[in-house]
């Protein structure tokens, strides 16, 4: 009888702590800034936004962020309809040689490593002239090694929408990035080009804000930065939650792909995420052909690493993996 009173006491301790952990955390997530952070791409190299969310690092840094999906997260980001972007350096890109004012405050991935991947009948890059290729949207040019002379750029979507295109015979290419390639490869599409074997510098996915917000909310973009950072250290040391992260985001539960988006992201990504200038020089240089502004822009003012240098001084990163 005592037992059962002592183990009902346990219980009835353990239910009262938790609920006032919950209400601790409801009460920090409600006094927090709340802020739009969109994205592009269910591709792993997104997951730290998604990290940062499932392992309550917003919270923690006092931000409440609702995460956005969409194509239009450039547009959404300049119009002041969401205050982070998480993004390619190309896509950022096209917009600040239009005139706004996009800047990179951290790179996830600075090297190209997308698969070209085309349909059993074609045998090399050559023979895709006069084929029509499928991409996320126009103003995210990856490198083909092909313009629009040779072929038909078809603007389809994500990749998931690729991939299925590809496979429905809609489309005769497309790139897609590790793991997601498997895919195609697994219902008979065949691998033209690695892109990683190339080693071409390249600013693929990164954060992005507007300078507006910089000048106006530094203090908020100081902190978002900060569970950016620290979602780098979950990757690095707890395959648990990035797992949880990546399940939801990419809505699956098998486990094996699972394991290689997480991989992928941890194969990549670096503790100090400084954006690349060589990556952003590249991506200008594909775009001088078309936007003469390319030419004499600037590499350096596609970045913003002043928030990032300031956290690097400070030694949080390094204190991180101590």
């Amino acid at each position: 009888m005592i037992l059962n009173r002592r183990k009902s006491l346990r219980v009835k301790r353990y239910f009262i702590v938790t609920v006032l952990f919950m209400c601790a955390l409801q009460s920090a997530a409600s006094g927090a800034d709340k802020v739009r952070a969109a994205y592009t791409s269910p591709g792993p190299t997104q997951g730290l936004l998604w990290i940062a969310d499932i392992g309550r690092l917003f919270v923690k840094n006092g931000l409440s962020v609702e995460i956005i999906y969409t194509r239009a997260a450039i547009e959404a980001l300049v119009a002041g309809e969401v205050e982070f972007g998480q993004m390619t350096g190309s896509l950022m890109t096209s917009a600040r040689l239009q005139g706004a004012d996009p800047v990179m405050l951290a790179g996830v991935q600075d090297f190209l490593d997308d698969r070209l991947v085309a349909r059993p009948t074609i045998k090399s890059v050559e023979d895709l002239k006069g084929k029509r290729i499928g991409i996320f949207r126009f103003g995210s040019a990856s490198h083909y090694g092909l313009s629009e002379r040779d072929v038909a750029f078809l603007q389809i979507g994500d990749t998931p929408a690729r991939l299925i295109a590809l496979s429905a015979g809609s489309i005769d290419a497309t790139l897609a990035s590790p793991p997601d390639y498997l895919e195609a490869v697994n219902v008979g599409m065949k691998v033209l080009l690695n892109h990683r074997d190339l080693n071409v510098p390249y600013q693929g996915t990164g954060l992005v804000v507007t300078q507006r917000l910089l000048a106006t909310k530094r203090d908020i973009a100081r902190r978002f930065l900060k569970s950016y950072v620290e979602a780098i250290h979950l990757v690095k040391t707890d395959p648990a939650i990035s797992k949880r992260a990546f399940s939801k985001y990419r809505q699956t539960k098998d486990e094996k792909q699972l394991e290689s988006a997480y991989l992928t992201l941890r194969e990549i990504v670096k503790p100090k995420p400084y954006p690349s200038v060589e990556g952003f020089k590249t991506i200008l240089k594909d775009a001088s052909d078309k936007v003469a502004a390319a030419k004499s822009a600037n590499p350096k003012d596609f970045i913003d690493v002043s928030l990032l240098e300031e956290l690097d001084r400070s030694g949080a990163i390094d204190a991180l993996y101590r």
